[in-house]
């Protein structure tokens, strides 16, 4: 499925009603469309949602899911470091195991992986790009002040974490 956005074409992939992968550039998997997952991501990029609220369906090992759940605790137009997302999911030694979750996780943006950065504020690898990763987060940053200066609340979504699988 292909949606357009300001900073490119995306894609998502949905199986037994679940989003399970979401890209940026071609769609290597040609799924179809889902309206209700082109409507999220369209309010996200129009400035009216923060967060997502898609039942998601990632693959990965316990692991993998327990770092992906601390990405959505991550407030829209915020970054983290890798090492503090380590301690928020209780392995504070662990940085680049939960530094490689991060970079497997299959439903970008979704799942905000794009918000977590080197310790020293560097932007590290993104498996989209760097340049599309500090797009997204210079976007986020600028709609979080401009959410904050009109007093608009943005629709938010429940911490709800993954469909059954």
């Amino acid at each position: 499925m292909k949606i357009e956005t300001p900073i490119g074409t995306a894609w998502a992939s949905v199986e037994n009603g679940a989003v399970t992968r979401f890209g940026f550039g071609d769609d290597p998997f040609g799924a179809e469309t889902n309206p209700l997952i082109a409507r999220q991501v369209t309010e996200y990029f129009s400035g009216k949602r923060t967060a997502f609220d898609l039942p998601l369906a990632p693959r990965g090992s316990a692991f993998q899911k327990s770092v992906w759940s601390e990405l959505m605790r991550i407030p829209f137009g915020e970054t983290i470091s890798y090492a503090e997302l380590a301690r928020r999911v209780g392995r504070p030694s662990a940085f680049r195991a939960v530094g490689r979750a991060n970079a497997t996780n299959p439903i970008a943006l979704i799942i905000p992986c794009h918000r977590v950065i080197g310790s020293s504020g560097d932007l590290t690898g993104y498996a989209f790009g760097v340049d599309l990763k500090r797009k997204l987060i210079d976007w986020e940053r600028d709609t979080a002040s401009e959410l904050l200066l009109s007093g608009t609340p943005p629709r938010e979504q429940g911490l709800s974490l993954f469909a059954a699988q």
